[in-house]
């Protein structure tokens, strides 16, 4: 590579990352059609809270019915140990007992 190459190279990065720094950000507002429905039962209030704030109830419609409280603990803990979801340590065992009878 040239000296005369690696200059415009480079001027053509530098350009990039200028106007990459000065763009303004874009943010989404996503329309909420009312469809999150949680079914009715003990716990049903704690889990709206907590668990619509990061997914809608298809990821909980979509697992295999019947899988009982280990399966749903465990599902919970995963939720705030890898993905950080913010759910108290009381929550999560109101929303695991609460998937578990209903879901």
């Amino acid at each position: 590579m040239t000296m005369k190459t690696f200059h415009i190279a480079a001027l053509a990065g530098l350009t990039f990352l200028a106007q990459a720094a000065i763009a303004d950000s874009v943010i989404y507002d996503m329309p909420y059609d009312g469809s999150v429905v949680f079914r009715a039962g003990d716990g049903s209030d704690v889990a709206e809270a907590n668990c619509i704030t990061c997914h809608s109830t298809d990821y909980i419609e979509y697992q295999p019915p019947g899988k009982g409280p280990d399966f749903w603990k465990a599902e919970v803990h995963k939720m705030i140990a890898i993905y950080g979801a913010p759910i108290t340590e009381e929550d999560g065992d109101i929303i695991a007992a609460y998937l578990a009878a209903q879901y």
